[in-house]
């Protein structure tokens, strides 16, 4: 008997999720959000909420900025009664940053922070 493990190919976990076709038999294309209904305006600058997400960043925070994410998750639990992970505090909290990015510019609290640091 062989030691060897067999593990599946790089096609069987990587699969197309948006726009494109997969030739395989029996696969078609995949899509994360599905698209809006006729007559209907999609929000292109809406955060994306709990739906599977097609991309991902690593970002490094310190212990005291994560300690600070998860007392907010748990303030919005606790004191607001809304069940959020962090990501979603965090695509949230993105949303309004380049919301307000977008209308203020010059003058957004983005550009002024940066500016300082």
């Amino acid at each position: 008997m062989s030691r060897r493990v067999s593990l599946p190919a790089a096609d069987d976990l990587f699969r197309p999720t948006s726009g494109e076709e997969d030739a395989r038999p029996g696969r078609g294309k995949v899509r994360a959000v599905p698209d809006a209904p006729e007559g209907v305006e999609a929000t292109p600058k809406a955060p994306s909420g709990r739906v599977r997400h097609d991309e991902k960043i690593t970002v490094y925070v310190t212990a005291g900025e994560l300690m600070d994410l998860e007392k907010a998750r748990l303030t919005l639990r606790g004191n607001h009664g809304l069940a959020v992970d962090r990501g979603r505090i965090v695509r949230e909290a993105l949303h309004l940053v380049l919301a307000e990015l977008e209308s203020g510019g010059e003058d957004s609290a983005l550009v002024r922070r940066l500016r300082e640091s």
